[in-house]
Formats: structure tokens, C-alpha cells, sequence
């Protein structure tokens, strides 16, 4: 079968030379005539020149290039379906008209869950969370790909059978479809619509730390059972981000792991406010756990010494000196990549420049806003700081994906939010004893591709 690549959005080959640019996190890629032919072949969408596996498998692994199979109905016998539920709700997604095994693990629920027409029902004695609960259902699956479906989410059998494309490529260990918000008309649901953390966008994508996807939620996972197995499953004793962890032990293990937006699932938005905001805190408290068991990966704040060397002296009051820094690395930057044209080094160095402000905004609203909040009671300079941080990029996200709320209500819950998850990361961090979660993370650019082929 032909493979078919996609072109990441971050792809660049300036003037048409023998470098490319792309990927996440962002990386430079030198050419030579082999790779040469494999990219234009690529950028034209013609049949790739023969010897370019070694190349495209490079893209693919860096976020250059996505694979796209075909999304067709693979054959219902491969696939098992396995749904947890741990507080006794009956899944939203049991349809499958007999086509494909479902289990449903009753985690301890009080009552027990009642029969299910179409699904196993199996009893646990005990809740031993949603980890425990899909290593019971995976312990039972007898086919080679397991999908995991929680009880709050609509997915149609035929998605997850069309996911399995990506699984016909043995070295990919797990896919993930697109989880959107429901059709809510209420305040929480409008908002959810453009701003759900389950919801990584509509751009496909490898799925590893660091990286633009650098996790999927649990929601719907499409797995190789054998590379689950071998991994031991879900961490059972991670109440929340067992799903972040899985994924991150895949990919450290070799394994790839696909975002596929083309197929998408709904998830529920929570009915009140206050589990609203429950929610997100219990994101925040899986921060510091997973930051235990992989250091570096959840720093709030990953950007070059060069961009922080340009923020510091704005936070501290100093736009000018900050401008100049910023001036200089632009400078820096186009000496330092010789076989780049300097209209595109400029670029590079601006827009690196201003995704670390968006950066420094985030993680002073977000996981560091119990101290930029002290801070802002006792200085001046803290609170406007605090005020543009809180302001610009939210007015800016308005504008640019136009919700459905008015700039009030939405500003108003991005501040609920972030404030939220950032409880829950303190939290985690005290009770852990761990400041991980908390610390910035500092790298030189460009990390170099070498020779690509």
C-alpha cells in the first residue's frame, strides 16, 4: 500500500534550499540531493522516490511530516472495547450492534452496575480508580487492539475501527481520535467549545512530551494490547494523568503514538460549575506525580536562555532593554544558520521570541499564580504585569477563535480555570514534596537534525 504523508503546519523550506524547518519542538533539517528529491516529492504530494522510508521516518518521529492511512471499517474481530466506570454511571457508548466485544468494569460502584444488554459487566470488589479499572478490562482481551472508551463520551464503533489505520503500522502502539465538547447550550458548554483541555485541535500529530501534543486524554485510546501489556498497563496508583503517563512510557519505549483529529468523539461538560472547577483542579494534582516519574516533561515553561534573557528585563520594568535583547538574538541567530536567509532567521527569532511572552503569561496566570498574586498585593509593577498577562492573551484568543460568550464571561472563566489547575499543581507539589511541576526549563535553538538524507 502507498503511503501518504502530510506537511506539518510548521513546515518550512526557505527559498526552496537544502534546509528544512518544522516540526515540534522546532527543528532544522539539512539536505542532500536524495533528500532533496523526498521533500519536493513531498510538497507536490507525488509518489515518494524509492529509498525515502529512512527519511519520512525521521520527519515523522520529529513532527515534520503525518502520516495519513485511509479511514476505513477494519474488521470488528480485531477490536475490544473496554469501559470503566467507577461511580455506577451506565456508558454512553455500548452500540455496536454486536460487532465488536465490549466490557464494561465496574469499579466498586455502590450500587453495582445492572446488566448491560450488548456488554460483559465485571465486578470489582473494591474501586481501584480509572488505571486499575482498564487494566482489569485489558487482562480480559483476548484481540489485538483494545480501545478504551470512558462513560461520558459518545464515539461511534466505526471510528474506532477507522482509527486502526494508524495501527497497521506496526511501530505505532496507540492512537487517539479528537475529543469535542457537546452540543451544550449553557455557559460552561460554550466555553468548553473552544477551550477544553481535552481537545488538542484539528492538526494531526505525533503525541510525545515536550511537543505540541504532548498528551491525550483517556477519553477514547486505540491500542496495540501486546505493547500495552508489555508496559505493565495503566499505572494504577495515579488516580489522575495515568492517561499522560501510558502515553509517555509508550513513547520512551520506541513506540509511536498518533492524534488523529479526522476522527472525533464528544465528551460531556460538566453539569455545575463547581465540578468545573473539581475537575481541573484534579488535572493540576496529577502534575506532580508525573513530573516525579519524568523529570523535565512538565515544566510550565520550556523556551531558550535567549528568550527568557528577552522577557526579564520586561517583567522587571525594563521594554526597552528587553527590545534590544530580542534585537540581538535576531542578530545571533541569523550568523549562527549561515545556510538560512536572513529574512528567515528574523522570522524565527520574533516569532520564538513572542511564543516565550505567550509562554511567561501562561505560567504567571497558571501554575504560578499563588506568587504572582502575592506579589501583585504588594507591588504596583506586579499587578500590571499580572493584569496584561491575564488580559492579552485571553483578548487575543477571543478575537481570534470568536466563542460563543461575551470577552466578560470567557476572561472570566479562563481566570476560574487557570486558577484551578494551578491550586491543584501547588497542591501536588505539597503533598508530593516535589517542585518539578513547578520549574522552568531552559534550551538552546536550534536542536540540530543533522544531515537528513
Amino acid at each position: 500500500m502507498t503511503q501518504r504523508f502530510a506537511l506539518d503546519p510548521s513546515y518550512r523550506r526557505p527559498d526552496g534550499g537544502a534546509v528544512v524547518i518544522g516540526g515540534s519542538p522546532l527543528r532544522l533539517f539539512r539536505l542532500g540531493a536524495g533528500g532533496m528529491r523526498v521533500v519536493e516529492a513531498l510538497e507536490a504530494g507525488r509518489p515518494l522516490p524509492r529509498g525515502h522510508d529512512s527519511l519520512t521516518a525521521r520527519f515523522v518521529d520529529a513532527g515534520v511530516v503525518h502520516p495519513v492511512p485511509d479511514l476505513v471499517d477494519h474488521d470488528p474481530a480485531l477490536l475490544t472495547v473496554v469501559i470503566p466506570s467507577g461511580n455506577g454511571e451506565v456508558p454512553r457508548c455500548i452500540e455496536t450492534g454486536g460487532r465488536c466485544r465490549v466490557i464494561v468494569v465496574d469499579d466498586g460502584a455502590q450500587p453495582p452496575l445492572a446488566p448491560i444488554a450488548g456488554a460483559e459487566v465485571v465486578r470489582l470488589d473494591r474501586n481501584t480508580g480509572p488505571g486499575g479499572a482498564r487494566n482489569a478490562g485489558l487482562a480480559m482481551v483476548t484481540t489485538p487492539f483494545v480501545a478504551f472508551v470512558d462513560t461520558d463520551v459518545d464515539v461511534d464503533v466505526d471510528v474506532l475501527l477507522q482509527l486502526l489505520g494508524h495501527l497497521d503500522d506496526p511501530a505505532v502502539a496507540l492512537v487517539a481520535p479528537r475529543i469535542t465538547a457537546d452540543d451544550g447550550t449553557d455557559v460552561l458548554g460554550r466555553f468548553e467549545r473552544r477551550h477544553s483541555p481535552l481537545d488538542m485541535g484539528s492538526t494531526p500529530a505525533r503525541i510525545a512530551a515536550t511537543t505540541r501534543v504532548s498528551y491525550v486524554p483517556a477519553a477514547v485510546l486505540v491500542c496495540r494490547t501486546e505493547a500495552l501489556r508489555e508496559m505493565g498497563g495503566f499505572d494504577p496508583s495515579l488516580r489522575y494523568g495515568e492517561d499522560v503517563d501510558l502515553v509517555w512510557r509508550l513513547a520512551q519505549a520506541g513506540h509511536r503514538c498518533r492524534y488523529e483529529p479526522r476522527c472525533t468523539a464528544r465528551h460531556r461538560t460538566r453539569a455545575s460549575l463547581r465540578a468545573w472547577l473539581t475537575q481541573r483542579y484534579r488535572y493540576g494534582t496529577s502534575a506532580a506525580p508525573l513530573a516525579e516519574r519524568h523529570p523535565g516533561a512538565l515544566a510550565p515553561m520550556r523556551m531558550s536562555p535567549w528568550s527568557a534573557a528577552t522577557w526579564l528585563p520586561v517583567l522587571a520594568g525594563f521594554p526597552i532593554v528587553g527590545a534590544l535583547v530580542g534585537a540581538g538574538t535576531a542578530v545571533a541567530l541569523a550568523r549562527k544558520l549561515r545556510d538560512v536567509p536572513a529574512v528567515e532567521s528574523l522570522r524565527l527569532a520574533g516569532l520564538g521570541n513572542l511564543f516565550a511572552g505567550r509562554l511567561v503569561a501562561g505560567t504567571l496566570t497558571r501554575a504560578w499564580w499563588p506568587v504572582t498574586a502575592v506579589l501583585a498585593l504588594v507591588s504596583r509593577r506586579a499587578r500590571l504585569v499580572l493584569a496584561a498577562a491575564v488580559v492579552v492573551p485571553a483578548a487575543v484568543d477571543w478575537c481570534t477563535d470568536r466563542p460563543e460568550l461575551d470577552p466578560v464571561r470567557y476572561l472570566a472563566l479562563r481566570v476560574l480555570d487557570d486558577a484551578a489547575y494551578g491550586a491543584g499543581v501547588w497542591a501536588g507539589a505539597m503533598r508530593h514534596r516535589s517542585v518539578g511541576a513547578l520549574l522552568p526549563a531552559f534550551e538552546a535553538w536550534p536542536p540540530k537534525g543533522g544531515p537528513a538524507g
